[in-house]
């Protein structure tokens, strides 16, 4: 009679035991998590605004830690579900974020425009990427981080194509870095290419990588500036969908091909592809993802839950940051940087170019 008994209890024992295994690392994430926010409204404070977000002061503090304290084995689980369950949590809160309604009121000509130069700008940091010698994973990263919305589309992509934490620390570290600079530079651009008001939100919204960025760069320009620059910016952070589930809908193929051209990898090395069934083509969360979206479009989603939501996803991604941040020696990271550097600067330059195009293209004054 006690066989029945103890079937019965075996799911929740077994999940009991893998929550106290996640507790350690996970706590860990939060820990760094804390510290980052806390240096992040420091900045804030000091400087009138914070020029490291807490997403990329999370990666750096997490690597720091990482490269002078290797963790025991009992972090590990915490540590992985930070850098997978929690940031795939995170995307599909970002759904919640996106209207189609508000996009579409801009006007068809800005819409596409905006969508073309993005598939452009993937394709050709693509390409810059690989010419540079960067393995397939890490030059798709680099393409979407720079050509859609930085370290956000970074950490959508890299669960997708199955890049490693090395792969994501990299292009976020190189990244963030630029989306600094970009940040502090790009004004200076209003007077030496005489662009108006319209053209500069445009363009800083093309070219910027993050939404609080965007406001940054353009608030000391104009007001009209920081409008058209923040509905820029959504409409590239709207493209973060239909990209990844492209990516998705290859993956199996780029693991194939990566494993081949990896010395020293194997097949076993990576996950196996499955068949053909929708779950294992496109991940749960991109789905999930969408349907947010949709919803979100529809009207099916209280306004009083939208800036709760946003914030939640905002603190899980910065979670998930410190999580792939412990997980990586800064050190091996540093063998690919002037790599990666370059491939990003020059993706960046050719964005801008595109960009600049558009703005001609549309005759935006």
């Amino acid at each position: 009679m006690s066989a029945p008994r103890l079937f019965s209890h075996s799911r929740p024992t077994r999940a009991l035991a893998g929550t106290r295994a996640i507790l350690p690392g996970l706590g860990l994430c939060v820990a760094v998590t804390a510290a980052a926010i806390g240096f992040e409204a420091a900045e804030a404070h000091l400087f009138g605004r914070a020029w490291l977000e807490a997403l990329v002061l999370a990666i750096l503090l997490g690597s720091a830690i990482r490269t002078i304290w290797t963790p025991s084995q009992r972090f590990f689980p915490g540590i992985a579900f930070g850098a997978k369950t929690v940031l795939e949590i995170a995307v599909v809160l970002l759904g919640a974020s996106l209207s189609l309604a508000t996009i579409l009121a801009a006007g068809p000509g800005l819409l596409f425009g905006i969508a073309g130069v993005v598939v452009v700008a993937i394709l050709s940091s693509y390409g810059i990427g690989r010419a540079l010698g960067l393995h397939p994973r890490m030059a798709i990263l680099v393409a979407c981080g720079n050509s859609i919305c930085g370290n956000s589309a970074i950490a959508a992509t890299a669960p997708v194509i199955g890049a490693d934490g090395e792969d994501v620390a990299a292009s976020i570290a190189f990244t963030a870095v630029l989306g600094v600079l970009v940040v502090l530079g790009l004004p200076l651009l209003v007077p030496l290419l005489g662009l108006s008001p319209m053209q500069y939100g445009v363009l800083a919204g093309l070219t910027v990588y993050a939404v609080p960025q965007v406001l940054a760069a353009t608030a000391p320009v104009a007001a009209l500036s920081v409008q058209v620059g923040t509905l820029v910016k959504l409409v590239r952070v709207l493209m973060l969908g239909p990209v990844v589930l492209v990516l998705s809908l290859g993956a199996s193929r780029l693991r194939e091909e990566t494993d081949e051209s990896a010395p020293g990898v194997t097949a076993g090395d990576r996950p196996a592809p499955g068949g053909l069934a929708i779950h294992r083509l496109v991940p749960w969360f991109i789905l999930a993802f969408l349907a947010l979206a949709g919803l979100r479009s529809a009207g099916l989603v209280p306004q009083v839950a939208l800036a709760p939501m946003s914030e939640t996803a905002n603190v899980l991604t910065v979670v998930s940051m410190a999580a792939l941040g412990l997980g990586v020696d800064v050190r091996s990271v540093a063998k690919a940087g002037a790599r990666v550097t370059l491939a990003v600067v020059a993706s960046l330059l050719a964005l801008g170019a595109v960009s600049l195009g558009l703005i001609h293209v549309l005759g935006l004054v």
